[in-house]
């Protein structure tokens, strides 16, 4: 049989191949240059070295000083006074929160009021303010009762007896503290989807079984960051509980700092530190307490600062080997 003109033969036709007809030319992929990232940080880090050289070597800072008082035995009085004070402040401040809260989302007009005027006044009242009536709170009364209202009294206490300078300070923090409390529990309560109350009636649960169990562990998520923020301001508000005769930590940086005029600067140091290594450390018990609340709303539980540092110095390797590779 003839094969038309112009056709290959099948001797002669080529050998199929699935190699393209053009060569390709593999290259490594190379990460995209960000000359604005390393400019800024460049310039980032030249201003940090030049403020920690001037903390280092400015001698009007007094380092030597600072050595001398950070643990001198009067400040550390003053550090256990402050944080008396913030954890006895912290817990009156939340029971009084929670209170407060329950009672504004009470089906009650009466309660929803009382909550609602008790927290307008005392967060209206600067705390400088209320630990000053406090402290003179004796002059307008100067004793304190029990017994049936409009009635005969039946125990009777001595107001200047009882009001000391340490429960002047923990009843006006905590009383100022209660106030912002109550609103970041009622904002995590109301956070809670309503899907949640619905389900747990319909399952005919007791209502304080539905918040122990159901809405609170679900409002923390909300209330832990939050009011921990509000922690740290209660933390550094014990520095005004100096007003009312009570040497804190900042009390005693003072009236060391009035002996000794010359050394203001290092005490004031010794109380910016102690104060920074306070709050730190309640960051850091805020982190975990997130974590261990986090636990059932996501996917997997966010990385420990160690495991985010293992992270970081891996990913820091590897980018090192491949900009040695290119």
């Amino acid at each position: 049989m003839s094969e038309p003109p112009g056709a290959l033969s099948v001797a002669e036709a080529p050998p199929p191949t699935d190699t393209p007809s053009k060569t390709v030319r593999s290259g490594r992929v190379r990460p995209l240059r960000r000359p604005g990232r390393w400019i800024a940080t460049a310039v980032v880090l030249v201003l940090v070295a030049q403020f920690a050289h001037g903390l280092a070597t400015n001698p009007f800072y007094q380092w030597d000083r600072f050595r001398y008082w950070f643990l001198r035995t009067t400040i550390l009085d003053g550090l256990v006074v402050t944080l008396e004070v913030a954890a006895l402040s912290a817990v009156l401040g939340l029971l009084g929160g929670v209170v407060l809260a329950l009672a504004r989302l009470s089906g009650s007009p009466v309660l929803r009021a009382v909550s609602w005027t008790y927290t307008w006044l005392f967060r209206s009242i600067p705390l400088i303010v209320l630990l000053i009536f406090l402290y003179n709170f004796s002059a307008l009364y100067r004793t304190l009762s029990l017994g049936v209202p409009f009635g005969p009294a039946f125990v009777t206490f001595d107001e200047s007896k009882l009001a000391t300078d340490l429960a002047i300070a923990v009843i006006g923090l905590g009383l100022n503290e209660a106030a912002y409390a109550s609103e970041v529990v009622r904002g995590g309560i109301l956070s809670v989807d309503q899907g949640q109350h619905e389900a747990a009636a319909a399952l005919g649960l007791p209502k304080g079984y539905q918040f122990s169990r159901i809405v609170l562990p679900q409002a923390l998520r909300s209330i832990v960051p939050n009011y921990v923020n509000q922690l740290i301001g209660l933390i550094k508000s014990t520095s005004l509980v100096f007003y009312v005769s009570l040497l804190d930590l900042f009390g005693s940086v003072q009236s060391m700092g009035a002996t000794y005029p010359g050394d203001i600067v290092p005490l004031l140091l010794v109380a910016t530190v102690w104060y920074l290594i306070l709050t730190s450390a309640v960051s850091v018990l805020q982190y975990y307490v997130e974590r261990y609340f986090a636990r059932g709303a996501t996917r997997a539980l966010p990385p420990t600062p160690l495991q985010r540092l293992r992270t970081g110095l891996g990913g820091l390797r590897e980018r090192i080997r491949r900009e040695a590779a290119v």
